[in-house]
């Protein structure tokens, strides 16, 4: 079965980022871990109440087979972390699914995976993108190769539906 991982802030992650997505996964037969940089109940924009899987730093990437990371607020405090940076690479290396939705999006620009990718960002985040060698399409849902990216709340069903499209053919 495969699993994937999706990382939102404690405070601040946006509701139907997460919950859409995971929702869409697990339809796919997708086991899903949510990892949190602190552990305890962690609160979305919109009020939803997630309690996580386990902590960020405890992420290990051959135990996954995609990476997701979570817009909303609170997405920016992985946009130069070296552990997010770290694992984003490790999983294109390995040839595992990285996907970043909204603003989260730019975390996968800011580690250096998006060079010359097709890639889509909350609108406003667009800069992060191109200063970071990415070609921002503007889309709903982005996929390049491994790497899918999406650009907000509205396209969330659409951005797991696509991770599990590419999981479930992974090693095709």
């Amino acid at each position: 079965m495969k699993k994937a991982v999706l990382v939102i802030s404690h405070e601040g992650f946006r509701d139907e980022e997460l919950l859409e997505t995971k929702e869409v996964l697990k339809k796919n037969g997708i086991t899903v871990k949510v990892a949190s940089r602190e552990p305890g109940e962690a609160k979305g924009k919109l009020g939803a109440r997630v309690m996580p899987d386990m902590l960020f730093k405890n992420i290990k990437m051959q135990d996954f087979d995609a990476i997701v990371f979570v817009g909303g607020p609170g997405a920016v405090q992985y946009w130069d972390d070296p552990l997010a940076h770290k694992l984003l690479k490790e999983a294109v290396l390995f040839g595992k699914v990285s996907a970043g939705i909204c603003s989260a999006a730019a975390t996968l620009a800011r580690a250096g995976i998006l060079k010359g990718k097709r890639a889509t960002v909350f609108p406003g985040d667009s800069q992060e993108l191109s200063a970071n060698g990415a070609n921002y399409t503007a889309k709903h849902v982005e996929k390049d190769g491994q790497i899918i990216t999406a650009d907000g709340p509205s396209s969330a069903r659409d951005f797991g539906a696509e991770i599990a499209r590419a999981l479930n053919n992974q090693g095709e």
